[in-house]
Parts: structure tokens; sequence; C-alpha cells
């Protein structure tokens, strides 16, 4: 798997809730702060159309009714309280897991019933744009702390050696996780506000880079947790923000998913309704199930999926294409239909697919073929494309 998306947030936000519930991971939840204390680790999936429906005959197994899902890796780290940058609460934990991953999820209450810290408090007590707004400051920080480790010597470098800054700087970062196309981006955005020489920036304008940085290395999504209970006005203020919002209810996911694993309901994790098909289910669950029903028909889904998908397709700019061995019959060479999927970065080419499947069948490729409309590739790969690789190992 070469998407990992981690999901942030302070204690007690619903962090672990929404982890368990897109990958039915074992991991511990409980209402009070720091329940998860080492990063927890499992795979989630990323929904789309399985390519299989435009068979006359022999569909795949690896989908459900039509619907593919597509393994990515999910990292649920430490809650995150301020000053974590310097280490306060399991700062330095949370954000050692963080640099592994391509983008955030960052899971809000936003309900409101629970303060800065992660502590209870009435609903609709704590504004949730304050907890976005110091998630930013600390990802700042830890990236300016970081920056500006040996700037005096790295700068004075770069000017005497003629050395190429964004390089300069995706090394400094490297254990944060910055790419040099990254830094390259940030830096561009930064020359338009400063055009000093490295060696003569200060403090506040390191600081602006790394915000930069930060939201070229860091991309985030918000999932508006506890939206069954929020005020109406706290998503209406999430909404207002520079981010994708997805109202989420992490606890009627995780419901919905242990009851469909367990044969009371049908429910594929992205649809907007389930249906009952257990008839042993209690009045007590019935009733339960039908505040479930009310409230996916009043938020147009958990938003679970909505929001892996959001993070995966939209921020990461990710498609999905199927190798084959048989370009009829969309199989590999033992007959299974369209046993693989990966994702590529939209713009990749067939090359880049044929590395993805195998070093050795990147290095003998010699051509690919749109399985669709049996022609030899001559353009980037497409969302959803199916393709046999022609290579000579």
């Amino acid at each position: 798997m070469s998407i990992s998306i981690a999901l942030a947030g302070k204690p007690n936000s619903g962090k672990s809730t929404f982890f368990k519930s897109a990958t039915l991971a074992d991991v511990e939840i409980a209402n009070y702060p720091f329940t998860t204390i080492d990063a927890n680790h499992g795979i989630a999936h990323v929904r789309t159309s399985c390519p299989c429906t435009d068979l006359t005959s022999g569909h795949c197994t690896n989908c459900r009714n039509g619907v593919r899902f597509v393994p990515i890796a999910a990292i649920d780290v430490a809650g995150l309280v301020p000053d974590a940058h310097i280490g306060r609460g399991l700062g330095n934990a949370f954000l050692d897991n963080l640099r592994q991953a391509q983008a955030i999820i960052h899971v809000v209450d936003a309900s409101g019933g629970t303060d800065i810290e992660g502590n209870p408090v009435e609903i609709g007590e704590h504004n949730p744009l304050d907890d976005i707004g110091f998630l930013e400051q600390e990802l700042t920080l830890w990236l300016f702390s970081i920056l500006k480790r040996n700037w005096s010597r790295l700068s004075k470098r770069i000017q005497a050696e003629n050395l190429k800054t964004e390089v300069v700087i995706a090394d400094q970062l490297t254990g944060a996780g910055v790419t040099i196309l990254q830094a390259k981006a940030a830096l561009t955005r930064f020359g338009e506000r400063c055009s000093k020489p490295p060696h003569l920036w200060d403090d506040s304008e390191m600081r602006e880079l790394s915000d930069l940085l930060r939201i070229e290395s860091k991309p985030m999504i918000i999932a508006a947790n506890k939206a069954d209970i929020a005020p109406v006005e706290n998503i209406s203020r999430l909404r207002d923000l520079n981010y994708t919002v997805v109202p989420t209810s992490a606890e009627a996911e995780l419901a919905l998913r242990m009851a469909d694993k367990s044969g009371a309901i049908r429910y594929v994790p992205g649809d907007l309704s389930f249906e009952i098909i257990s008839d042993k289910l209690s009045d007590a669950q019935i009733h339960a199930l039908g505040r479930i029903s009310d409230m996916l028909a009043k938020l147009g889904g958990t938003g679970i999926q909505q929001c892996i998908n959001a993070a995966v397709f939209d921020l990461l700019d990710q498609i999905v294409v199927y190798p084959v061995e048989d370009e009829a019959k969309f199989t590999d060479k033992k007959g299974n239909v369209l046993p693989d999927a990966f994702l590529m970065k939209r713009g990749s080419t067939a090359h880049d697919l044929a590395y993805q499947v195998h070093t050795d069948i990147g290095e003998g490729f010699l051509y690919a073929v749109d399985a669709r409309q049996r022609m030899r590739m001559g353009r980037e790969l497409e969302d959803g494309d199916v393709v046999k690789i022609v290579s000579t190992r």
C-alpha cells in the first residue's frame, strides 16, 4: 500500500472510534483523554465503482455488487494537546507518527462537547474552530523547530556552494516527511512575499515558510465528528474554513459495520441506507437502528467513507487502475477477474503502473493496451482504466 492517512485530533474527539469504524481494528475507546498512547495501525479502504460491471459474464469476487474497496494504510495517532511540538503530552510520539502520512484527516469534535485538551464540557461550550487553529500551529511550530536547527550553517552553504534551497530544506526536514517537490512548491509561494536570501531570513519569515511547508506536505481534511449532536452553527462555522469539511458520526458507522459483520443488517460502507436482514433483533436494537437510519437521512450517510475518499481522491489526487493479463476477459493468468487494483497519482502513465506492479516489469516495459478499447495506450492513465501491460520480463 503506497497511501498512508493519519487520523489526528485532540483527545476524546472520536478519533479512535473513527479509526475502528474504518478498519474494524481492535482498539480501546473511552471517554477520557489519552486513550490512545501508542499509534494504532490498520487498513482502511477507498470506495470506487468496479469495472467488472462492464462485463457480460465473469464478474469479479473482489467487490460487493459492483462496489470495489481499495486498501490504504490508516494511522490513529496519539491525541494532540497544546505545546505538543515541545513534547507536552504525547507530542513527540504524535509528531513522529504523523510524518509517515501523506495526508491528515483531522477529527474534530463538532459538538463542542470537549475542551481544547479533550476534557468533557457541555455540548456547544467549546468552539471547534479553536481545535483546527491549534493543530495548524503545532504542526507549523514542529516544522519550524526542525528547520531552524543548524540553519545558520546550512543557509551559508546554500550561498557559498550555490546549492538549491529546496534540496537543503527537504534534507533538513526528511524526518518530517517533506519532499523536494513539496519544499520547492512552498518556496515558490514564499518567494512571492519574501525576496531575502536564505541566510537573512529571520524567525518570523522562517515560521511563515514553515506554515507553507505544512500546507504542502501535510494536506488536511476536516471530519466534523459527532455531527448528529452538533449545534448547526458549529457545522456552519467549520464549513466557512478553507478546508474540505465532512460531517461525520463515527459511532453510527461503527455500529453499522459491527451489525453488518454480525449478520443483523446488510450495509456497504458509504451507502446512504442499510437493510435489516435478521429476525432476531430486540425491540431496543430495532429502535437504535431506526435512530441511525434517521441520522443517515439527515446527514447523507455517516460521512466516514466520504471522508476517506475525499482525502485520497481529492487531497492526494489519486485514481484507481486495474492491471490485467487478458484484456478481453479482464483476468490474470489464472482466470481471476480484476484481481488487483492500484492507486496512482493522476497524470501517471502506463509505464508508471508497470513499475508499481513490479520493478522488473517496469524495466522491461514495451507498451500497454486499454482493455476496453483494445488499443495501445498513448495517453495518461484515467480513473477506472483496465490495462494490459506488455513487457519483456
